[in-house]
């Protein structure tokens, strides 16, 4: 079995340097961040995750004896495919299956050696140095000193001065300990925290509360800021035979700004701390986009009346709630009628959390929508904020089902007569009798539908009639097919004689109001005759002139004609489904109709626009007499002067130059200016702290009771300038050449004025 055992030996090699490989990983991994971090702990830590998770992904196990002599079979060639033999007992192989084994193993005991497993041992090796050096290098340079592995860095204490004109002899109260603790929201869920830290960052809606523990009795403490000055909370202890004290207080500060402590021990003396900031973060409204929606959407009558979108929606401590507001308007001018709907989405809305992702499909047949019916809605969302949420809406979005006429008056635009004022509500009427046929049609025999399908087209055939007397049509001109036929009545002079009527409406007084259609034969293709008279005149005889070519007599121009020809034509064709039986083929060519119907009535609307202005009547004797006399002209001047925001700023520095230069010592109106002019450097301060702070600790400086040297006096008055906005103004300066005759007829007017 000594083929086996070269196998064996070969598989424990292959599998060793997979270790090793997933060590490396590790090695190199732990090193960097023991660097960066300068903790043992953090590094070992580091390798122990580092190569778990390189070795799960290398897997050594997974190397045995049939992957190595697949191995074996494919890079080497004496193998001759037969590395497998070795693995078996020579009793279980033929004759010439145990000559070829024993040729394989000789060939692998000399060849096996040379051959190098796979792995990716020399890209371990060197990422495993490079991991090193970088962090070799980023230690010794201290690239990442402020990352969070990093040992935090040491808050200074806070230092107190003595404010007083006489620095006191003794021993001032030394300060032992501070803490400023944040108290954040609760809809916030985070939990408080404590800082040495005398700057602050708080979320709007904070409490901070300050504890200052002292070595030595302290008499009162004040905090200042904000505008404001309240007392702070002070408690006194004795500890080995030495007087403690601490002063509390608790701020919730509703905007940023900065502060300072204010201290008077046993005997009286005052001391000043340094100024601080604090700088309120305002709480984010929640974040709101709509995908997947068009601005408007239009429907027709027979589409699918269903708009689907997905709302995205975050913010930064929690969601409380979102809602579409949904309008439907029905009708229009004085009459429309709206409807408010609140609608959630399909899922729903877990509280607090700080992203969804929501969907809705609104129905507009749900909420009862008809034809001319419009729907405006937007997404609104609210965070958790308190008292007062936070909300964000989104824009509008349109949604209107078409109607292809609606009701209102129509003025034909060259004539002052209001032609059409009913037959436009006709064809919406049979659109409407044709759907409750439609739907009723399960209820009925079959015998009842085609009747009254057929009274539909009857209905139908009477409002092409009455649109056609608008052409100047005063038949049926359809087709109309004789039933009895006599071959005897063949005319040889008119072949078609037999097989046509002169009038295809001599059935028409059965059918349509008598009034509409009662000429006699000879009279409806006779206008001309002034001899014959009818029993009763046209009523569009006035207006018609008695045109004999129908395309001639008409009210409408030649566009409106057309449109109207091609609307009686989809009435034919409404007609011929509604007498086979077939109304659901009939309905587009109705609704066509009533389109075209629609588009002639608007074309030939008159629109009057209300103002909100009646003027007086005017007096006829008046009237372009040119009378001006009681005529007043009313001439209205606002002082549009900006006031100075830095008012008190710039009067601060002229103060400050007064008093060096007159050697005089500060007044109590010059420490009272110096504090509006901190209250002004404050504003300009939270944008640029860095810049503007240590000239407001100075300026806070000059407002006590302790006498402060010039130098001090100057540092100020330089800070104040530079923070100063820079509001000089030059004077448009005038192009052109001015010479004498202008400057004399400048001043001729002057003269004059």
């Amino acid at each position: 079995m000594q083929g086996q055992h070269i196998i064996q030996k070969y598989t424990r090699r292959w599998q060793l340097l997979r270790w090793l490989e997933g060590v490396l990983y590790g090695l190199g991994a732990g090193c960097f961040v023991g660097l960066l971090s300068g903790s043992i702990l953090f590094g070992v830590l580091s390798f122990g995750i580092i190569t778990l998770v390189s070795l799960v992904f290398i897997k050594p196990w997974k190397i045995d004896f049939e992957t190595v002599t697949q191995f074996i079979d494919t890079q080497l060639d004496t193998a001759e495919y037969s590395s497998s033999l070795v693995l078996l007992a020579p009793q279980e192989l033929s004759g010439l299956a145990q000559l070829q084994q024993d040729k394989v193993t000789e060939q692998l005991d000399s060849d096996l050696n040379a051959l190098t497993p796979r792995t990716g041992l020399k890209k371990a090796a060197i990422v495993s140095l490079l991991l090193v050096i970088f962090g070799v290098l980023a230690s010794h340079f201290g690239l990442f000193k402020s990352s969070s592995l990093s040992a935090p860095e040491q808050e200074q204490m806070m230092s107190l001065q003595s404010v007083d004109s006489v620095t006191p002899g003794y021993v001032a109260p030394v300060l032992k300990d501070q803490k400023v603790t944040l108290h954040y929201p609760e809809y916030t869920r985070l939990p408080g925290r404590t800082s040495r830290n005398m700057n602050v960052k708080v979320v709007e809606g904070s409490r901070l509360s300050w504890s200052l523990d002292f070595e030595g009795k302290i008499q009162s403490a004040v905090w200042e800021g904000l505008g404001e000055v309240r007392d702070m909370r002070i408690s006194h202890n004795a500890i080995a035979q030495r007087d403690q004290s601490s002063a509390t207080i608790t701020v919730r500060p509703l905007s940023s700004g900065y502060y300072n402590f204010r201290f008077t021990d046993s005997l009286g003396s005052n001391y000043t701390s340094e100024i601080y900031a604090i700088e309120v973060t305002p709480d984010a409204p929640p974040e709101l986009k709509v995908k997947e929606l068009a601005q408007f959407t239009s429907f027709d009558y027979d589409d699918t009346k269903e708009i689907q979108f997905t709302t995205q929606i975050t913010d930064d401590y929690g969601i409380a709630g979102a809602e579409i507001i949904a309008t439907v308007t029905k009708g229009s001018g004085e009459s429309v009628k709206f409807r408010e709907e609140r609608l959630s989405f399909d899922q729903s809305i877990k509280e607090g959390s700080k992203a969804l992702q929501l969907s809705k499909t609104i129905d507009l047949d749900a909420l009862k929508m008809e034809l001319g019916d419009e729907l405006y809605f937007y997404v609104m969302a609210r965070d958790q904020k308190t008292p007062r949420p936070n909300i964000t809406r989104s824009e509008t979005f349109f949604a209107v089902i078409k109607d292809t006429v609606s009701d209102g008056f129509g003025v034909e635009g060259t004539m002052g007569a209001d032609l059409m004022p009913d037959y436009f509500r006709s064809q919406r009427q049979l659109i409407i009798d044709t759907e409750k046929l439609i739907s009723a049609r399960p209820e009925l025999t079959e015998n009842e539908f085609k009747s009254r399908s057929n009274e539909l087209g009857f209905d139908q055939k009477s409002l092409r009639l009455k649109y056609g007397k608008f052409m100047g049509d005063e038949a049926d001109s359809g087709i109309a097919v004789q039933p009895d036929i006599d071959i005897d009545d063949f005319d040889a002079d008119d072949p078609t004689a037999g097989f046509r009527h002169d009038h295809d409406t001599e059935n028409e007084h059965n059918l349509v109001a008598e009034e509409d259609h009662d000429h006699d034969h000879e009279d409806t293709h006779d206008h001309g005759d002034e001899g014959e008279d009818s029993e009763e005149k046209s009523f569009l005889e006035d207006y018609l002139h008695n045109h004999d070519d129908p395309e001639e007599s008409t009210l409408f121009t030649e566009s409106l004609r057309g449109k109207l020809k091609q609307a009686m034509a989809e009435m034919w064709d409404a007609e011929l489904y509604l007498r086979l039986a077939t109304p659901e083929e009939s309905l587009p060519y109705q609704y066509k109709a009533l389109k075209l119907i629609q588009e002639i009535k608007n074309s030939a609307r008159i629109y009057v626009h209300r103002i909100g202005f009646d003027p007086p009547p005017i007096k006829e004797d008046k009237r372009l007499s040119g009378d001006l006399d009681e005529i007043e002209t009313t001439n209205k001047q606002d002082d549009l002067a900006k006031e100075d925001a830095y008012k008190a700023m710039r009067q601060s520095v002229k103060i400050i130059e007064d008093r060096i230069v007159l050697k005089e010592v500060l007044t109590d109106e010059d420490k009272e200016a110096f504090a509006k002019a901190g209250q002004e450097l404050a504003t300009i301060a939270i944008n640029e702290p860095a810049k503007h702070l240590a000239t407001l600790q100075r300026l806070k400086w000059l407002t006590e009771d302790k006498v402060q040297p010039v130098n001090i006096w100057r540092k100020v008055q330089k800070g104040l300038s530079n923070a100063l906005p820079n509001t000089t103004e030059k004077s448009p300066e005038r192009s052109g050449y001015k010479g004498t005759l202008e400057d004399l007829f400048i001043q001729e007017l002057k003269t004059r004025d």
